[in-house]
């Protein structure tokens, strides 16, 4: 049966490579079940029950795009989307986290009707690489200020905006610890390096007394104060038609670049360079975004650290089924992730930071019609608190600056088009 559904020899594999490979991808991944519980329960959702919803979204995407699609490649709740669910759209623009989660189906849907329709290459080649780039490292420095902020590392200041934090206390010494801890790990190449950074200053603190641990297993809790709670009615409201568009856009642009870049390292792609059965790839992550929206938990996507199953031999659909199963098993361990703390997360969210802030080495900074609006973009994310926000300050200052340099014949009708657009939002419905 495993043969029949996942073609083993062909792609030279066994039962064994592909297990052992699913289990290192979830390892590395692990992680997101602490994390983006801890995220979402700011916005008032019930922990326990996001908990449960990111279990249940990362099996049901890993396993569609195991059986679907038959790649390696392992789904679960994005970060930095997790943290704009949070920070922009419910704590900032004042929207229920009911009504966020029907703009995450909303972009879910559009994304999916994008695959079916094959509007996807038309969109992805029409955003230039360095903007894209761009938006990626400004993604990486919005979750940097969030894991400095919950470390109590970074404080507001009346007079400064921003501030030192003490660090004569315990969470932020830990979150200082935790950090050290993943980057050497990592650096190491150590499987699971951020889990292990989250499970050393969990343990840490409880043995510190500062946090407390009563259980590690036990039944999973309830799904019912999330599911199916979601307001599409609520989020077709005109100022979040930019919130749905920067769900979508970086789920679409992340989700791409994430599948090419693993199926070219597991040797996936064909003689041309293009991956075979991508549309069934962006259908399984479209129709995970929204599977986890009905659940209860943000934008479900594609993993690059699914890199790290193929680099153990994984080469078929089976390693993310193996990732699903293991997704499932982790619903009964709910009590430990209640008792991570949030200066316990804040390290994984630095430490994703440094490697989204990467994509900036990609720029050609000599170019000042290519340098400036990326870094607009990437800058204006964390200092608005806002993806969306970052993303039409990156359009319009690439538009803009590209006609006056008389540079316009580097544009394309789409980015005038999506420039025009975000001028008319953030001018009449910021």
């Amino acid at each position: 049966m495993l043969e029949r559904l996942f073609q083993l020899k062909a792609h030279n594999t066994t039962v064994r490579t592909e297990v052992l490979a699913g289990l290192t991808t979830f390892l590395t991944m692990a992680y997101i079940l602490f994390v983006n519980p801890s995220i979402l329960a700011e916005t008032g959702m019930d922990h326990g029950a996001v908990f449960v919803a990111t279990c249940l979204a990362a099996a049901i995407g890993s396993a569609i795009m195991g059986l679907l699609a038959n790649y390696p490649i392992a789904l679960a709740p994005g970060m930095g989307l997790n943290a704009f669910f949070t920070y922009t759209v419910v704590l900032t623009m004042g929207y229920s986290w009911q009504t966020a989660l029907g703009a995450v189906f909303l972009s879910g849907a559009i994304f999916f009707l994008l695959s079916i329709f094959k509007i996807r290459e038309w969109i992805i080649n029409s955003i230039p690489l360095a903007l894209r780039s761009g938006i990626a490292a400004g993604i990486g420095l919005f979750l940097a200020i969030i894991a400095l902020k919950n470390a109590g590392i970074v404080i507001d200041h009346p007079a400064t905006l921003v501030g030192l934090g003490d660090l004569s206390q315990g969470g932020p010494l830990l979150a200082c610890l935790g950090f050290f801890i993943i980057a050497a790990l990592a650096y190491r190449k150590v499987t699971g390096a951020v889990m292990i950074g989250i499970l050393a200053v969990t343990g840490l603190s409880i043995a510190l007394g500062l946090s407390r641990l009563d259980a590690v297993v036990s039944m999973p809790p309830a799904l019912a104060p999330t599911l199916m709670q979601l307001d599409i009615m609520g989020a077709l409201d005109i100022g979040l038609l930019s919130v749905i568009f920067a769900f979508l856009f970086v789920d679409l642009f992340d989700t791409s670049g994430t599948l090419i870049g693993v199926a070219q390292r597991a040797k996936l792609l064909d003689q041309d360079g293009k991956m075979p059965k991508l549309g069934r790839a962006l259908l399984a992550d479209s129709s995970a975004t929204m599977a986890g929206a009905a659940l209860g938990t943000s934008t479900t996507t594609s993993y690059i650290e699914s890199a790290a199953g193929i680099s153990a031999g994984g080469r078929t659909g089976l390693t993310a089924c193996v990732v699903a199963l293991l997704f499932l098993l982790s619903l009964f361990f709910a009590p430990l992730a209640g008792a991570v703390p949030a200066y316990a997360t804040a390290p994984a969210l630095l430490f994703v930071a440094v490697l989204m802030m990467s994509s900036l080495a990609q720029i050609d900074w000599d170019d000042l019609t290519v340098a400036a609006p990326v870094a607009v973009a990437a800058l204006a994310m964390p200092l608005t608190f806002s993806i969306a926000n970052g993303i039409a300050f990156g359009f319009i200052t690439w538009t803009l600056v590209k006609v006056l340099a008389g540079r316009w014949r580097d544009l394309n009708p789409a980015l005038v088009i999506l420039s025009a657009l975000f001028v008319i939002k953030l001018g009449f419905f910021a």
